[in-house]
């Protein structure tokens, strides 16, 4: 894991300036089309990070394949670029090495939800420390245009000229199924609600999945910013909701169509993170372990295991 190259930003992290926007920057050039949902996530998680007061070295994002997936690229952080659907299986074994990064996924739909959907599932019900965020732009849009798992029936493409036959995906619901034990929405027209987002997931212990309305404007002229306007509520401004309570949560998550649900549609504290049940843990992060802890009769012991 490597941390992207970047302009100089005259700090020196760790020294207790203020972070700014600026200590996320690099000199490379996106490739998104202009007018994209990607570059509100983009903005809104560089936002969180400073927020929160996270050092660009205290970070990790991992990513997966597709246009949003690229964001490693545009940000000066450690990142991964993982095989399609994997992240969230690197972004275990990530934290697993070094408790204390904050770790972050970031992918699509077609990444995180379909080919990646057995590793959401199981994200979920195990519970790392990890923030999870999805760019739900309902559509492959990398590979130019292909219906996704949260497309809607009757959805027409290039490739689907009589629509999407199968019922879409509902992450919310799935998650909530699987035991996350926080659950959040939220549209990238909306940067500064969904840095909100991003910074009470990255806050919460355990899995956070963010699940962000992200308009593809090229491929996708359903879903746009302006259909999610018309559409989109908080839920913080229903009276009396409560995102402790399961049962509620459930019936807000399954709305669609007139009306759609943002803000923190669930969330639990009282389950402890997956690395608090790991023994090999117990005597501190891998990483500050010294290597010489290793001598040479248990290095030996190990070759003759392995090989």
């Amino acid at each position: 894991m490597s941390e992207n190259g970047a302009a100089p930003s005259g700090r020196r992290e760790g020294s207790g300036s203020r972070l700014t926007l600026k200590d996320f920057a690099n000199h490379i050039k996106s490739s998104w089309c202009p007018g994209c949902g990607d570059f509100g996530v983009l903005a809104a998680l560089k936002q969180a990070l400073v927020k929160l007061g996270i050092a660009p070295h205290q970070a990790a994002v991992i990513s997966g394949i597709g246009c949003g997936s690229k964001i490693v690229d545009y940000m000066r952080v450690n990142g991964f670029m993982t095989l399609h659907g994997r992240p969230l299986a690197v972004a275990t074994g990530v934290k697993l090495a070094n408790p204390d990064l904050h770790v972050i996924v970031v992918n699509g739909d077609g990444d995180a939800y379909g080919i990646g959907g057995n590793h959401f599932l199981h994200a979920a019900r195990r519970n790392p420390d990890i923030t999870h965020i999805v760019e739900n732009n309902q559509i492959y849009a990398l590979t130019k245009g292909q219906y996704s798992p949260t497309s809607d029936r009757g959805f027409k493409t290039s490739t689907s000229p009589d629509g999407a036959a199968e019922s879409p995906v509902n992450p919310l619901l799935v998650a909530l199924a699987a035991g996350a034990t926080f659950i959040a929405r939220s549209f990238a027209g909306e940067p500064k609600h969904l840095a909100e987002m991003i910074a009470a997931g990255i806050r919460h212990r355990g899995y956070a999945l963010i699940d962000v309305l992200q308009p593809c404007v090229t491929f996708n002229k359903v879903n746009t910013y302006e259909w999610y306007a018309e559409r989109i509520y908080r839920v913080d401004e229903d009276e009396g909701y409560d995102p402790a309570d399961f049962a509620r949560a459930w019936q807000t998550a399954g709305q669609w169509g007139d009306r759609i649900p943002v803000g923190i549609i669930y969330q639990r504290d009282d389950v402890p993170p997956y690395e608090e049940h790991v023994p090999a843990l117990k005597a501190g992060a891998v990483v500050h372990r010294p290597f010489d802890a290793l001598d040479e009769e248990r290095f030996a012991a190990l070759k003759r295991e392995f090989m």
